[in-house]
């Protein structure tokens, strides 16, 4: 290991330690894997023997975000960029709007965000839709092609992204290239962290799941206000004070997308979501709509309550029963303090 690679994981221990975090065995070597992953000032060449990147993927809450995050605080080098899987795609998307007139806007788009980093740390990487997969595939040849070093944590294997087998062959070129470029580290941690006791939570943690018997709703307005975003008009239930009040039905059944989500988000720091429902009671768009929300609320870190007329447990145990990729979800969600 460098002396750069030893700094690192002196300063990731020093970290665990404010946080009072103990590594786990698997965490441990994590970190030691990781330090072998610093770039040193400069984008790798062609003859260097050091890795092109790291692919960790391991289940959902078993504690590979946080080696990732203080490895990427750690890493000496400051053209580093962190990007989160729909924060990604709604930038880029903003990008090549920017450059629509130019018949190469995407590559300008990609440039626009990934810029003249050496190291592009790719958090909570999934990939479910199509059209994702392509950019991706693009964002891997460009990153590939400028030697810079890629760092990406994912629930999922390499071989198993866009999982719909429908779709599978268009991001098999994607797959490819992490498979031949990056290493693949599996984090087989059996704890699910997001399961232990936790003191002093903030944001999305201290949240609430609050179960509301359908004869004892709490009562809701019967008024609803208009949000504009980019031109197209959105009912909520309510807005003030720095708090957006929404329900299941005007967040998920209606055509909202991850624009609109991480625009509220960066909008509201608190937010209410109201009549919940089982994924049983709701459509896959609507369900698909859920699972990108709480992704969003979560990498946003926003306090959340949720009301619904089922407990949590019988809400996570009917997701998952009805979408294999609910476990992300679910394991985000025991984040929060559920209320009988």
């Amino acid at each position: 290991m460098s002396a750069v690679g030893q700094a690192v994981v002196t300063a990731i221990s020093a970290a665990a330690a404010d946080a009072g975090i103990v590594l786990d065995p698997q965490q441990r070597l994590l970190v030691d894997r990781l330090a072998v992953l610093v770039p040193e000032g400069r984008r790798r060449t062609r003859r260097s023997s050091s890795p092109r990147g790291l692919y960790i993927h391991g289940s959902a809450g078993r504690g590979k975000t946080w080696p990732a995050d203080a490895f990427f605080d750690a890493s000496p080098t400051p053209k580093k960029t962190r990007i989160h899987f729909h924060s990604f795609f709604e930038e880029l998307h903003r990008r090549v709007h920017e450059h629509r007139n130019d018949p190469d806007s995407l590559r300008l788009g990609i440039d626009d965000v990934v810029g003249n980093s050496e190291l592009l740390y790719f958090d909570e990487l999934h990939v479910h839709d199509s059209g994702d997969a392509r950019l991706l595939t693009r964002l891997l040849e460009y990153v590939l092609a400028r030697r810079i070093t890629v760092l990406a944590t994912s629930n999922y294997a390499p071989d198993d992204l866009l999982p719909n087998p429908i779709w599978h062959h268009l991001f098999e070129p994607g797959i490819a290239m992490i498979k031949d470029h990056l290493d693949v580290h599996h984090l087989n941690e059996q704890t699910d962290y997001r399961t232990s006791p936790r003191g002093g939570s903030v944001g999305f943690a201290a949240g609430t799941w609050i179960t509301v018997p359908p004869s004892d709703r709490l009562s809701q307005p019967t008024e609803t206000v208009g949000l504009t975003v980019r031109g197209r008009r959105f009912e909520v239930r309510s807005e003030r004070d720095g708090c957006l009040q929404a329900s299941f039905a005007q967040l998920c059944d209606e055509p909202v997308s991850t624009i609109e989500y991480l625009t509220w988000a960066r909008t509201y720091p608190r937010w209410t979501v109201t009549d919940v429902p089982t994924f049983d009671d709701a459509d896959e768009e609507a369900q698909q709509r859920f699972v990108n929300l709480v992704d969003i609320l979560v990498d946003e870190n926003i306090a959340v309550t949720f009301t619904s007329p089922h407990t949590l447990p019988v809400f996570c145990t009917a997701a998952t029963a009805s979408r294999p990729d609910a476990f992300r979800m679910t394991s985000r969600l025991r984040l929060i303090h559920p209320t009988p």
